[in-house]
């Protein structure tokens, strides 16, 4: 059953890759990466608060997946943005198998291969409540994938969670 739901989800990545080559060009940066950004936390539970000892921004994260079957990838050169410019550019090595992933969350801690973490060094909140697009970028410059969300139109549960992939 698995198998099967991966020919069909694989048949469906490919036809949306041709439609979107031939129906816009700039968004086919996208469909050339094993990485993309499978979710976001944009609005973490509780009070916002930016306080590196007692605020919440540990519970905003983006999930980044390598979606290879085959293929493992280093983060290290890989660039998260925001509409806005702000950004977060991987350092270190971060290896991801096939199909593993990685949530990169806002305040300080140890990165994890294990864990699938990696921390911002950065207390501020990046993702806004509202609205934002969310930008990943190769090592190279390119574009890997992008994603635009508001909260009325994507996030039906209210749980400040949003899925792409």
């Amino acid at each position: 059953m698995r198998t099967r739901a991966h020919a069909v989800v694989a048949v469906t990545l490919a036809a949306g890759s041709l439609t979107a080559l031939t129906a816009a060009p700039a968004q086919a940066a996208e469909y050339s990466s094993a990485l993309k950004v499978w979710g976001i936390q944009y609005d973490a539970p509780g009070r916002d608060s930016n306080s590196c000892a007692t605020g919440n921004t540990r519970d905003e994260y983006v999930t980044i997946k390598n979606f290879s079957r085959s293929t493992t990838v280093n983060l290290r050169g890989y660039i998260v943005k925001d509409a806005a410019g702000n950004r977060h550019t991987f350092t270190s090595n971060h290896y991801l198998q096939p199909g593993d992933y990685v949530k990169l969350r806002g305040n300080h801690g140890t990165d994890s291969d294990g864990g699938n973490v990696a921390w911002r060094d950065n207390c501020n909140f990046m993702w806004n409540n509202d609205r934002d697009t969310v930008y990943l970028y190769k090592p190279s410059g390119d574009r890997a994938d992008v994603h635009a969300y508001t909260k009325a139109a994507n996030d039906r549960d209210g749980n400040g969670f949003i899925t792409f992939h």
